[in-house]
């Protein structure tokens, strides 16, 4: 019985070889797939975005590059006090900012701009910032838009912000940037989630908020922005949400975000 046992496992070997082999070779692939499809955009030339808060402060630079997910993406950066209070946007995509979008209205059989609402889009900008809308969003409106010297177009690929801090008495304050992209479901945030809540339906997993802390009285002067936690998923509330496990390409819609304060 021994000797026949030992016989079969002799035998069996060349199928559990071939099996291994092609469980390695399924890995392997899988990994080589990721990696082919995994670009690094770390040198690819920046767009250039210049802002005008209108302040006096010192200058700075944000540095944004796209990740593997990247899509036309919208974003808002700011700054805040060290307690979490809204100081000054530094830049806000031109659609949130003036509440028009480029195809927003498709009433004569032809898309063109028109007012849209998408408060899902970057409700914890909105929330800090604490504009109310007539219509209860904390989002601009094509009445009442943000100033032109701080919006401007979604760039399409990895980007630098110029701008200004606030003035030159805040020393310790935070960088904050939030971003969103429609479309990007994944297995925790579907498509039938919240049945009929219109605003979820574009936003898919919400958006994301990074941030960094920067302190201007040490040598330091690149801060990298990390991932602080999610938005509200249609933007009824401005609470961040630090649990990011049901998170998944969202994560890789940005590479890396930095923040430079330049000498003058």
């Amino acid at each position: 019985m021994k000797h026949k046992l030992i016989s079969i496992f002799i035998k069996a070997q060349p199928i559990l070889l071939a099996v291994l082999l092609v469980i390695t070779a399924v890995s392997v692939s899988e990994a080589q797939r990721r990696w082919f499809r995994s670009p690094d955009y770390s040198d690819e030339p920046k767009e250039e975005v210049f802002t005008a808060p209108g302040t006096d402060g010192y200058p700075i630079r944000v540095l944004f590059t796209r990740g593997l997910e990247h899509n036309h993406p919208l974003m808002a950066v700011w700054i805040e006090d060290m307690d979490s209070n809204y100081i000054q946007t530094i830049y806000v995509a031109e659609s949130i900012g003036r509440g028009v979008f480029r195809h927003g209205d498709p009433s004569t059989g032809m898309w063109k701009p028109g007012p849209v609402r998408r408060p899902a889009a970057l409700p914890y900008w909105g929330h800090q910032r604490g504009v109310q809308a007539d219509d209860g969003y904390y989002i601009p409106t094509q009445d009442n838009p943000v100033p032109d010297g701080i919006t401007g177009p979604t760039p399409r690929r990895s980007f630098v912000i110029h701008s200004k801090t606030p003035d030159r008495e805040l020393r310790q304050f935070r960088v904050l940037f939030e971003i969103n992209q429609s479309w990007d479901w994944n297995e925790y945030w579907t498509n039938n989630k919240f049945p009929g809540d219109e605003h979820y339906m574009t936003s898919s997993q919400p958006a994301l908020v990074y941030e960094a802390f920067v302190d201007l009285d040490t040598e330091q002067k690149e801060f990298e922005l990390v991932p602080a936690g999610h938005s509200h998923w249609s933007g009824q509330t401005g609470k961040l949400y630090t649990d990011l496990s049901t998170i998944t390409t969202a994560l890789d819609i940005t590479a890396s975000i930095k923040v430079v304060i330049d000498s003058d």
